[in-house]
């Protein structure tokens, strides 16, 4: 039986704000437009974070919405993640802690997954909870973690709801975006193949709904939501199925590399990309342009009912992605998890109240810095345990002087496993597990196997030229020492032990 969705009732009357002397930024007083109750109380902005699965760099050239708060708000041009893997990242995402601390190093069992990260505590630790104690009204739309099951009830009478959130519309495979079932706050909603199923419009229609809703009530709240686009299997709206028909994945000098004979043994073996897998490179390509224009829609409509709702100046919108993706590059047909730029420098663009315009930072920062930044804008306490550290201060204008200058990242090559739409990079050719150093001006990488690498990035941006084998002694010996003090740090040891001297 398909249930239909019962609005929650309307929450209590917000808390009293901080005083503005504490306030991250100041924000519009009053009454919000046509006499409804003010959005959020000063020092208290709203937050949407809108977190796409394996967006890379080069789709943003087509989401006029996401150029539109890069000239509106602040870029972050050079964000890592701590692993280029769903499951992992999202789970530093929410707790602010890299792999090592999560425990989630894979997207399933032994070594990761939804209940790995459950069962390490990270329900507890993630910065949902924190919010709620701030007295934000929170929610989560779309995509949680890996292995998560929307009709699992663990012992409970309905479907589990995490704790942190206020509402929850999520559901567990949803990356064919048709045929999937809804935890929606407790109950099961199915959704079918009808147009109007698509799940990308059925997220945007409840966020919407929920914003909508959140200014009526006057309490700051936290919004998340996760798309499963553009993540394969690369469905587009049936609106976008023909648009873009010229779009070509973009030909840089890594595409199809002419000699990998320098590259580690994994990838050394790699034979050029021949037809038909350039012709399913350009397919995949294309569809995953097509994909996030229902993302860029969704953006659009958030940022126009934040605006009727007199939210937009009181709210910070965040955008960015789990991980990147490699289509072509290095002889790469389509995937992720390799410690070049490809698969994890991502997207991550601000836009909010005090965000100075077409702001841009080069500073080394991390998905490890997500959690703090949502609870420092919601002048909440952050956990000593957290391995990043708030963004805050860039959205100010300002650089900390003791900013790291090297970002970690840390994977561990999954097992082949049939449930894993990630599959494809687990197979033999994928890479093995290896730490990696991405600094400012060069990638730094030690494989399990003894094997490494090393790329001048202000010579090699493109990452063509292993210079692994001739790097001088003393100069290896120094950035492995420093991969080691990161991949064992934790807390605020793992800023300072990621500041290079």
């Amino acid at each position: 039986m398909i249930h239909r969705r019962r609005l929650p009732r309307p929450a209590p009357a917000a808390l009293f704000c901080l005083v503005l002397a504490l306030a991250l930024v100041g924000c519009s007083g009053g009454e919000g437009k046509g006499g409804a109750p003010k959005a959020a109380p000063p020092g208290k902005p709203n937050i949407v974070f809108v977190l796409t699965d394996d967006l890379s760099w080069n789709l943003i050239a087509h989401m006029p919405q996401v150029r539109d708060m890069q000239a509106k708000g602040l870029t972050f041009d050079n964000f890592f993640v701590a692993d280029s893997l769903c499951c992992t990242s999202r789970s530093t995402i929410l707790t602010g802690k890299y792999p090592h601390n999560t425990g989630v190093r894979t997207n399933f069992p032994p070594d990761g997954g939804y209940r790995v990260f459950k069962a390490h505590g990270g329900e507890q630790a993630s910065f949902g909870a924190g919010l709620q104690r701030a007295g934000y009204r929170t929610a989560f739309l779309g995509k949680y973690l890996n292995g998560y099951q929307p009709g699992d009830r663990q012992g409970g009478p309905a479907p589990y709801v995490p704790p942190g959130w206020s509402e929850w519309y999520v559901t567990g495979n949803g990356y064919p975006e048709y045929n999937y079932n809804l935890n929606e706050n407790g109950r099961l909603v199915h959704h079918g193949q009808a147009p109007q199923d698509y799940l990308t419009d059925v997220l945007s229609g409840k966020a919407d709904d929920f914003v909508r809703r959140a200014a009526a009530a006057g309490k700051p709240f936290f919004m998340e939501v996760a798309t499963f686009a553009p993540h394969g299997p690369f469905v587009p709206a049936p609106r976008h199925a023909g648009a873009l028909p010229g779009v070509r994945a973009p030909r840089t000098p890594a595409f199809n590399e002419a000699d990998v004979g320098d590259k580690p043994s994994w990838l050394r073996a790699r034979p050029s990309l021949r037809s038909p897998g350039l012709q399913g490179i350009e397919r995949g390509f294309r569809d995953r342009a097509r994909m996030v224009q229902a993302v860029d829609e969704m953006i659009a409509r958030l940022r126009r009912t934040l605006a009727a709702k007199g939210l937009d100046k009181d709210t910070y919108l965040v955008f960015g992605s789990d991980n990147g993706f490699h289509m072509g590059e290095h002889r790469l047909a389509g995937g992720k998890m390799t410690a070049f730029d490809t698969d994890i420098r991502v997207p991550y663009v601000v836009v909010g109240p005090g965000v100075e315009a077409g702001g841009r930072t080069g500073a080394i920062v991390q998905n490890t810095d997500l959690a703090p930044t949502f609870l420092d804008i919601a002048g909440a306490a952050v956990p000593p345990a957290t391995d990043g550290r708030s963004l805050v201060p860039f959205l100010r204008g300002a650089r900390p002087p003791d900013w790291r200058t090297a970002a970690l990242v840390e994977h561990v090559k999954p097992p082949p496993s049939p449930q894993d739409p990630d599959r494809q990079d687990s197979s033999p050719g994928a890479p093995p597990t290896y730490n990696a150093l991405r600094l400012p001006d060069a990638l730094y990488v030690e494989y399990q196997n003894g094997e490494r690498e090393y790329y001048d990035m202000t010579r090699d941006p493109h990452q063509l030229d292993n210079l692994g084998g001739r790097l001088q002694r003393d100069r290896r010996r120094q950035l492995s020492a420093l991969l080691y003090a990161l991949t064992h740090c934790s807390g605020a040891g793992c800023m300072s032990a990621g500041r290079t001297r």
